[in-house]
């Protein structure tokens, strides 16, 4: 964990999905419906739960309580286990959870070099690209241009640290909350906290983008 230096560059796009494990996949899934061993009904509803309702959108609402509540920030930061769990988040792979806060100064972004550990609870499944060997590598070697092919261009001289996830401790990203939403409701400012800003790889949305 911590800062690192970015020298190297490489063109590699990581937010596409790499097409032939895709393909696998739905040919394993078709062969298992076939012989009749797994309901497609019940792949679709368990893909569904982790891509909305146990999603990123979780994760919205506890960075947008956290922009509107202070007492609620700080016990986040302090304790983001019990605190997550105080909003009903809780379950696979969100029983360890810390929160790591963008500001002016520093900007966080979150890897896991080992494997892909991950907080389901708050993000739901995490991307390919975060799974891939090369963000893996690339975002501790060279995290400014990993950050730019998100198209994430952060200020000169803003620090950037890199947290790297594991089955002890899943971090999760709260981006600085963007200007010129003074009096938004909680609901509104969760339309600005995406997946990839909790994963640190962007910034929240701005007003204008929603």
């Amino acid at each position: 964990m911590g800062q690192k230096e970015h020298k190297h560059h490489h063109g590699h796009d990581h937010t596409e999905p790499p097409k032939d494990p895709a393909l696998r996949v739905k040919a394993l899934e078709s062969l298992l419906v076939e012989k009749g061993l797994v309901d497609p009904a019940a792949i679709d509803e368990i893909v569904e739960i982790y891509e909305t309702k146990v999603g990123p959108r979780n994760g919205a609402k506890v960075i947008a309580k956290a922009w509107t509540d202070a007492e609620f920030k700080d016990w986040l930061l302090d304790d983001a286990t019990a605190a997550i769990a105080s909003l009903g988040y809780t379950g696979r792979q969100g029983e360890h959870m810390k929160i790591v806060e963008n500001t002016d100064d520093i900007h966080n972004v979150v890897v896991c070099t080992l494997c892909s550990c991950y907080p389901w609870t708050v993000l739901g499944l995490p991307p390919v690209w975060y799974k891939s060997a090369p963000y893996r590598a690339r975002v501790v070697s060279d995290p400014k241009s990993v950050l730019a092919e998100f198209g994430t261009e952060l200020p000169a001289g803003k620090k950037i640290k890199v947290w790297d996830s594991t089955s002890e401790m899943r971090f999760l990203v709260m981006p600085q909350r963007p200007e010129g939403t003074d009096g938004w409701t909680e609901e509104q400012l969760e339309e600005l906290v995406s997946r990839n800003s909790m994963i640190g790889v962007e910034e929240a949305l701005n007003p204008g983008e929603v």
